[in-house]
């Protein structure tokens, strides 16, 4: 039999497994994306807090550079730009925010998909370009830049949850 333990993963399917759990849980926060978004309503996710940005807007944003990520990993050009990051479609209906919400969690299984089955050898590649780094920078600044927002999220949620608000 197969041990399918951690200390027997090669580090692509732990890189994978890391970033499948910010978005799913079992990360020693004990907080992830799927539960923190769950309960939250369209008009929820769309309130604007002060000078922060809103939950909308941070799914979107994190989903932007997954997707991104995603389709080198296809493949594909990278042709993610950071001023467009916050550019979201606008959320108008309970429809639009389930709609965002799960090319989020659909981009984030694809993404764990292929980064499981990478060689290890390819973490050390440039990804796409020199000026970015390699693949193994990318991979992890992408489960960091989730976390942080993340944190954002559960935060803004609170202060929403709670009619709050910071002066």
């Amino acid at each position: 039999m197969a041990d399918t333990s951690e200390s027997n993963m090669s580090i692509t399917k732990q890189i994978a497994k890391h970033f499948r759990d910010v978005h799913f849980g079992g990360n020693w926060t004990c907080s992830n994306l799927k539960e923190n978004l769950a309960d939250v309503s369209w008009q929820q996710a769309t309130t604007k807090i002060n000078s922060f940005n809103t939950i909308v807007a941070l799914t979107y944003h994190i989903n932007y550079f997954v997707d991104a990520a995603l389709k080198v990993l296809e493949g594909k050009e990278l042709d993610s730009k950071d001023e467009f990051s916050f550019d979201h479609p606008p959320i108008t209906c309970k429809e639009d925010w389930e709609k965002l919400r799960d090319k989020c969690f659909t981009d984030a299984e694809k993404f764990v998909a292929l980064v499981a089955q990478l060689p290890e050898s390819k973490l050390w590649e440039d990804f796409t370009d020199k000026k970015y780094g390699n693949y193994y920078r990318n991979l992890h600044g992408i489960i960091e830049h989730s976390h942080y927002h993340l944190g954002q999220i559960a935060i803004i949620k609170k202060m929403v949850l709670q009619g709050n608000t910071i002066i």
